[in-house]
């Protein structure tokens, strides 16, 4: 009988931590669809619950894996609207470094036939992450200016995607050996180590700053990406990577960013007039499931039609999750990096 391999988190730690583990094949209860995962996402926010930075997941051990793509294999009571052998989709927070993985079947979106598994899923999480901190945060229109921080990741590819199709004008922050790809993107590199890039934005736009600014660096950095807003702009932050070092949690600078997070206030905001928000991918998924379902379907609509193509930057067997922690830790890679099973 078949096994369903699984990788988990077995304590808090390095890449080494990650271990490969056997059980039974899991049944799906009411309401749940079972599905054989072709390929699985590997996210920062994966490396945090590793290093034991995230809210909101178990206690080791735990399968991490945000996105899946795969087919459906088996259907529990209650789940109408699905067929065994589907091609589906499902942004699933933890769980899919497995070869089989049971998801609640409100949760799954089609994937069209034809796309290739690794490049559909870099669209769960990185793309639809994007679009709606394009569309459904900052609401930007065409010609509207933006600041793309880490914009040579995996999310920031996504976002010169994305944000070019809406026709912004985008500034991309990125170490000097990734301007190129942000630059083919559509963006004007910023090199965050050598540059103050709310100068460099300032002299960019002659003084004015940007529409919106998607800050994943959080703590300290979030001051400065409010610098570089022009009246009536607004800063979205949807991480703190601020915390960690090469992947690897660290205490001290983790206290130092959050003791220097600007503490926002209503009336400083309204002289300003600039607003803050908070994006949590899967917080908006579960307030407004019909949000992503919609904007999901429209992204694989895209990737069907050729008018996307996600950066696929490496993809690894299951069994290989331990090098592909290893890989982006080092931030090395451009685009998204995909553990592939069965």
């Amino acid at each position: 009988m078949a096994k369903n391999r699984k990788v988990v988190i077995a304590r808090r730690g390095g890449p080494e931590v990650l271990t490969l583990v056997e059980e039974e094949v899991p049944e799906p209860g009411a309401g749940e669809v079972r599905v054989k995962i072709a390929a699985t996402g590997v996210a920062f926010a994966d490396v945090l619950m590793r290093e034991g930075l995230y809210r909101g997941v178990p206690r080791p051990p735990f399968a991490p894996g945000y996105d899946v793509v795969g087919a459906v294999d088996a259907i529990g009571a209650g789940v109408s609207g699905w067929q065994v052998g589907a091609r589906v989709a499902a942004l699933t927070k933890i769980g899919g470094y497995a070869d089989y993985l049971c998801v609640a079947a409100e949760s799954l979106v089609a994937v069209p036939d034809g796309v290739d598994a690794g490049e559909a899923v870099a669209l769960v999480l990185n793309f639809l992450t994007a679009h709606q901190l394009i569309h459904r945060c900052a609401r930007l229109g065409r010609g509207e200016r933006v600041l793309i921080h880490g914009a040579g990741g995996g999310v920031g590819d996504a976002l010169l995607q994305l944000g070019k199709l809406a026709e912004l004008e985008m500034f991309g922050t990125a170490s000097k050996e990734k301007h190129a790809a942000v630059e083919r993107g559509g963006a004007t590199a910023i090199d965050y180590r050598a540059e103050d890039f709310v100068a460099r934005v300032k002299a960019l736009t002659g003084g004015a700053g940007v529409d919106a600014v998607f800050d994943p660096v959080g703590g300290k950095q979030w001051r400065r990406s409010f610098e570089a807003l022009r009246v009536g702009g607004m800063l979205v932050g949807y991480g703190f990577s601020s915390a960690t070092v090469k992947g690897r949690r660290k205490l001290g600078k983790a206290i130092a960013n959050y003791l220097g997070m600007p503490k926002f206030q209503l009336l400083a905001l309204m002289d300003a007039t600039r607003s803050v928000m908070g994006y949590n991918v899967m917080v908006l998924k579960d307030a407004r499931p019909e949000w992503y379902r919609a904007d999901l379907a429209a992204l694989f609509a895209l990737l069907a039609a050729g008018k996307l193509r996600p950066a696929v930057a490496e993809r690894l067997p299951l069994a290989e999750a331990a090098r592909a922690h290893a890989l982006l830790d080092d931030a090395k890679i451009t685009g998204k990096l995909v553990l592939l099973c069965n």
